[in-house]
């Protein structure tokens, strides 16, 4: 039989994926399965024992028609240990890709609150054989090596750093912790459906407790080059450290003697297109390649000027969306308050006319984001229009999907 996974063992797995500081506030996605409730329980447990907190948050796809109840009695479990708890409903629909549909549709219903919480870490459950299964299907699809290091302990993903504890640990140890309490989990059917590929996979591996040989050297390889990825990351930061500054109007100054030609270089220019751009993605590698290689160009929403000057590309600005307080414009600039009667996006042309700052180039002006009323320019925060004492009412931070990591 396994041995549960103790609070001394959780708290082993946490400490490399910090520096947490005083009081943490956590998020934690939790299905109702074992291993996800096992997650809540220790990761209570270890938030406590920092003077921190924990919330749960159980998201009902609405796929079934016992998963609502399923979902308020797995918060009900939980509030029974003590534990906060919220079920959010995702209301999808059925058809073509449902799991990977279910899977984004979760993940952004957790990163959101998150957002409204301000917790920075939002830790997911995924344990040593979910990592197998992962190295397996994106070895099927052809991924390389940056793919087949699967699932990271620690991502950044918009508000929040995703963790991800329990990538080392055996199903069959988190199944234990809920035996040792004598909590009984809920079983998704479709967990075993064999029309989905990863049920087929895990059929396959034919390792219910994750602790076989197979799963083992899997997630043993996964863990290798997850070890060179991480160390690539750190060479792309320090490389961008080195090469460029990142201003919060949206724009990045690039000393591109400095940034380099190899690998490294195009790796960090390809971050700095996502966060310019606004996208949610990272560009091609061959495009960026000869991006790099021409010194000048247009890519992911974000032109290069052989100054090493990068702005937003200003024909591909999002449209206008209504100035509600937690607004997202143009995967870049959130709003933190209300502007009721307003609309939030660029500033556009009209934005050439008024005075700037020294240090912001006339092109990034026309790509700030502004409130407008009716069309045309109400307020403009970075350009302090009308006025300062305006403007500093109608605050706006610069928050590209690309994360705190970036």
């Amino acid at each position: 039989m396994a041995v549960p996974l103790t609070q001394d063992d959780f708290a082993a797995l946490m400490a490399p994926l910090g520096p947490f500081g005083p009081q943490p506030l956590l998020v934690a996605g939790v299905s109702g399965g074992p291993h996800s409730l096992a997650l809540a329980l220790l990761a209570d447990g270890w938030a406590r024992a920092q003077g921190g907190s924990l919330l749960v948050v159980i998201c009902d796809h609405g796929l079934r028609a016992e998963s609502t109840a399923e979902a308020a009695g797995v918060a009900a479990l939980l509030a029974g240990q003590g534990i906060a708890a919220r079920v959010v409903p995702l209301r999808l629909c059925p058809g073509a890709g449902m799991q990977a549909r279910a899977r984004e549709a979760r993940l952004a219903a957790l990163l959101e609150v998150c957002a409204d919480r301000g917790a920075p870490w939002l830790l997911l459950g995924h344990h040593r054989a979910d990592q197998a299964e992962t190295v397996l299907l994106r070895g099927l699809a052809g991924s390389g090596p940056a793919g087949l290091a699967a699932m990271a302990p620690a991502r950044a993903q918009g508000p929040a750093l995703v963790l991800r504890p329990l990538l080392g640990v055996a199903p069959a140890r988190l199944e234990a912790v809920l035996a040792a309490r004598g909590i009984v989990p809920v079983r998704d059917p479709s967990n075993r459906d064999p029309r989905f590929e990863r049920a087929r996979l895990r059929a396959a591996l034919a390792d219910p407790d994750g602790d076989g040989a197979s799963t083992a050297a899997l997630a043993e390889a996964a863990s290798r080059l997850g070890a060179r990825r991480a160390g690539f990351a750190r060479d792309i930061a320090v490389r961008l450290a080195k090469a460029s500054l990142l201003h919060e109007a949206g724009f990045a100054r690039l000393d591109l003697p400095a940034l380099g030609s190899d690998g490294v270089a195009a790796a960090a220019l390809a971050l700095l297109i996502r966060v310019i751009g606004g996208g949610a993605h990272l560009p091609a590698a061959a495009a960026v390649a000869r991006l790099l290689a021409a010194g000048q160009g247009t890519l992911g929403g974000a032109v290069l000027r052989r100054s090493g000057l990068l702005l937003r590309e200003e024909a591909a600005l999002a449209p206008p969306v209504p100035a509600e307080g937690g607004a997202l414009w143009d995967g870049r600039f959130r709003l933190e308050a209300a502007g009721p009667g307003l609309d939030l996006g660029p500033a556009g042309p009209a934005a050439r006319r008024l005075p700037r700052p020294a240090w912001m180039p006339a092109g990034v002006a026309p790509t700030l984001p502004a409130l407008l009323r009716n069309g045309e320019l109400a307020v403009v925060p970075a350009l302090a229009y009308p006025d300062a004492t305006i403007a500093v009412c109608h605050a706006l931070r610069f928050a590209p999907l690309a994360g705190p990591g970036a």
